[in-house]
């Protein structure tokens, strides 16, 4: 690893922020889809679903997280699809920095994006009436978690952000991962989906890792929902950062 790596990093890092400070709209654009699925649900649809919970809020917050949080990722693949069309790869190239910095600021700077977006999201639920008894450990769990899948998901919007041929192919792929939480146990419980589905929704990463989350809420045992839920997100992020790897190195070779 590169000596500088860090320094590097640091300031490429600076760099992405001041553009994401100059253009807030981002992160707003990013948290209003949520926050519109979280007023619609459960002002709209909510008092028709049942979920056993005692607040509907409660029950969709978890699965409005991992929405923002596919959500934002879109704009990690269309920032570094921009940097690749404008050449400012190249330019970097040219100078004695880090390679592997210029793509670890795109990924750092999607975690701070996101957590920004998580916190407003989180801020209207609680004014909507979200309430936990989640201890300080409760809190960290919950963060640890969406922490790791943004990091997995953001791997995987460096994919299309390095080899798409377009900005709507940059950013197209996060739409299968921000449906995917409709087929889980984000918004009902599956036991009231009919087979198959349910088959589908039981065994795919976004129910093990909202049950998670809940449970972390509502201070139930999480019991073996956590490992699997943390196993699905090193299993992602493994893979995606390992082909994301690669296009990178042919990108730049």
């Amino acid at each position: 690893m590169n000596k500088h790596f860090l320094g590097d990093t640091a300031v490429l890092l600076g760099r992405s922020l001041r553009h994401i400070a100059r253009s807030p709209d981002t992160i707003i654009t990013t948290a209003i889809m949520p926050i519109a699925m979280l007023l619609l649900f459960v002002y709209v649809f909510g008092g028709a679903i049942e979920t056993g919970s005692d607040s509907y809020v409660n029950y969709l917050l978890p699965g409005i997280l991992l929405i923002t949080i596919a959500s934002g990722i879109s704009y990690t693949a269309f920032r570094l699809f921009g940097d690749m069309q404008g050449g400012i790869f190249e330019r970097f190239q040219s100078m004695p920095i880090a390679r592997s910095s210029v793509l670890w600021a795109h990924v750092l700077t999607s975690l701070v994006a996101n957590l920004i977006s998580l916190v407003v999201v989180v801020g209207v639920a609680l004014a909507m009436g979200f309430r936990t008894g989640a201890g300080v450990l409760g809190w960290l769990a919950v963060a640890g978690i969406l922490l790791l899948f943004t990091l997995a998901l953001t791997w995987i919007a460096v994919i299309p952000g390095l080899t798409a041929k377009s900005v709507d192919g940059a950013s197209a792929f996060s739409y299968p991962l921000i449906f995917l939480p409709f087929i889980s146990s984000a918004f009902v419980p599956t036991a009231s989906m009919p087979g198959p589905v349910r088959a589908f929704a039981e065994h795919q990463p976004v129910t093990s890792i909202v049950n998670a989350i809940r449970d972390l809420f509502t201070q139930q045992p999480v019991g073996t929902d956590i490992w699997t839920a943390l196993a699905w997100c090193v299993g992602i992020l493994v893979v995606a950062f390992v082909f994301a790897d690669i296009s990178y190195r042919r990108k730049i070779s």
